[in-house]
């Protein structure tokens, strides 16, 4: 599969993204490409990196997500591969408005599993579609800040960003310690 890359500079770091010129196939922040190459052979064997065009326009989109538009990335399109389950889950996500957040109990009520709370935040994990599909809205039950894989101070920030934070979730000291590069 040829999937074409593009950078992007955020306030939370560089962030890369790919597309096979339909969808969004991945999205992730800088340091974590180890992790995100895994997850792309996973779901679609060999993957071939190309610099190429922005088709889908998501890196004015994303400008306008970190600008305040919180909607920008709605109906951006996603093609995450992945189990059946784990693509409910992920669909589950992109239905959580910006400004708030669930659990991963709520999530497993939502798509109708609601044991599979811990099936749920592994699904999360493996998200290969951050900020688009909002892994970040997902907070513990006693509304701490669990684990992000772009790293819990990006996950404040992405939270802050958005409006979501309430003086009972559980966080880190300061987003300003967000590397520039991670």
């Amino acid at each position: 599969m040829l999937l074409h890359y593009h950078e992007f500079e955020s306030p939370l770091g560089r962030i890369l993204f790919a597309s096979d010129g339909q969808s969004i196939c991945m999205l992730d922040f800088a340091g974590c490409e180890q992790r995100t190459e895994m997850l792309l052979a996973r779901r679609y064997g060999d993957v071939q990196f190309r610099r190429g065009s922005d088709p889908l326009n998501l890196k004015p989109l994303l400008r306008d997500y970190f600008n305040g538009r919180l909607h920008a990335l709605d109906h951006v399109p996603v093609n995450t591969g992945g189990t059946a389950f784990q693509q409910q889950v992920w669909k589950a996500l992109r239905t959580i408005p910006a400004g708030e957040t669930r659990s991963y109990g709520q999530l497993a009520v939502q798509v109708r599993r609601p044991k599979a709370s811990r099936a749920v935040g592994h699904a999360n994990s493996l998200n290969p579609v951050a900020i688009i599909v909002p892994c970040h809205r997902v907070i513990g039950a006693s509304s701490a800040l669990t684990g992000y894989a772009g790293g819990l101070e990006r996950k404040r920030w992405l939270l802050q960003h958005e409006g979501a934070l309430s003086a009972n979730l559980d966080l880190p000291a300061d987003p300003a310690r967000i590397p520039a590069t991670a």
